[in-house]
């Protein structure tokens, strides 16, 4: 009862307002008119009058235009912006002015003579950027760890994980010629019970990059583990690279009797720490190979089938696929072939695998 007597009652309050002001509002500009007639035509306004009018008549906007009479209203925007403009500048100038003090107050610039001595420890020692700091305070010379850092990026000598005299890039080279990593692939294959993996195990020989694939299996059991180390050390005296140490990782399908079987020969098994991947980058890098280069492409509906698409593979793999790390040229090849400036396109044939999958190039004899 009282909401319907009051909301009428502030609504006739609120409009007498309202009206009231407008009264108000249009003597004033009546007023303001008999004083303008009493003005020269033109009223030249001050810099300070000018913003005491900006800052009364800025948040009335278009309105504004109702009210004015000394100015027209695109001379009261052209008021707004060139202060704005002023303040811009007056930013723009003070952020250049301290750009330039924090420049001038920098460390001084590196010599040249200091950067050659850098890039000179690097090369004869080896060393990380601490140590090379360490020796320059010898000298008396004094510069930060990161600026260190920064000559040996520029000059190609950067610090990484894998560099140095006892890392792991190292080890591999020492060992590389009797040197193999194996490790697990799987595919799906289809039966009349469904999809089921199937597990092939790939080895690698570090030295030559030359792999061996083994058979496939549903249930890589102990006893099929033990006739897998039996069959690569088979071939791994075939090829003439028996190994004298063998990398895997903790996977506990590599079972206690295959690596009996593998040390049995005198090799050596080094197990990779956990969650490692990257120590065993090579084998990795074959599976990956493997997969997205040839097993990926077919749907495998048998064992033996799979066996013959591994089969291929390996041959493909060894015996004509380029290998980055053998100047691209296949790991089975032991001799450089004859280098052309120009060949003839009937002297080029090409021989295909697996349907056409796997191509290889070569060259026709005389």
């Amino acid at each position: 009862m009282t909401n319907r007597i009051l909301h009428p009652l502030f609504n006739l309050l609120g409009s007498l307002t309202r009206q009231e002001m407008a009264r108000q509002v249009a003597y004033l500009k009546e007023e303001n008119k008999v004083l303008r007639e009493r003005l020269p035509e033109r009223v030249y306004t001050t810099e300070k009058e000018r913003k005491r009018l900006i800052r009364a008549g800025r948040k009335l906007g278009p309105q504004l235009q109702d009210l004015m009479s000394i100015v027209t209203y695109q001379s009261f925007r052209r008021w707004i912006r060139e202060i704005e403009e002023k303040r811009e500048k007056s930013v723009e100038e003070s952020s250049t002015k301290q750009m330039e003090l924090k420049k001038d107050n920098g460390r001084p610039k590196t010599t040249d003579e200091v950067r050659e001595l850098i890039v000179k420890i690097k090369l004869e020692t080896g060393y990380g950027y601490t140590k090379i700091r360490q020796e320059l305070a010898k000298l008396g010379i004094k510069v930060s760890r990161q600026t260190v850092k920064n000559v040996l990026i520029k000059a190609g000598l950067h610090d990484s994980p894998n560099t140095g005299k006892d890392s792991w890039d190292a080890f591999l080279k020492r060992h590389a010629d009797t040197m193999w990593q194996c490790d697990y692939l799987t595919k799906p294959m289809w039966t009349s019970k469904g999809i089921i993996d199937m597990f092939i195990v790939v080895f690698i020989h570090i030295g030559t990059r030359r792999i061996w694939v083994s058979p496939s299996t549903a249930n890589p059991n102990s006893k099929w583990m033990e006739q897998q180390a039996r069959n690569f050390l088979m071939h791994a005296e075939d090829v003439d690279l028996s190994p004298k140490l063998l990398m895997h990782d903790r996977d506990t399908k590599f079972t206690k009797e295959f690596d009996e079987i593998i040390k049995s020969t005198g090799c050596e098994i080094k197990k990779t720490p956990i969650m490692s991947p990257n120590l065993q980058a090579h084998v990795e890098r074959v599976v990956q190979t493997l997969k997205h280069e040839v097993l990926n492409e077919f749907v495998v509906v048998s064992e033996k089938h799979l066996n013959h698409i591994c089969r291929e593979a390996q041959t493909w793999y060894n015996n004509e696929r380029g290998h980055s790390a053998r100047e691209n040229l296949p790991p089975g090849w032991s001799d450089q072939p004859e280098e052309l400036k120009t060949i003839e396109l009937k002297d080029v044939a090409c021989s295909t695998r697996l349907g056409g999958l796997l191509k290889h190039y070569w060259r026709r004899a005389a």
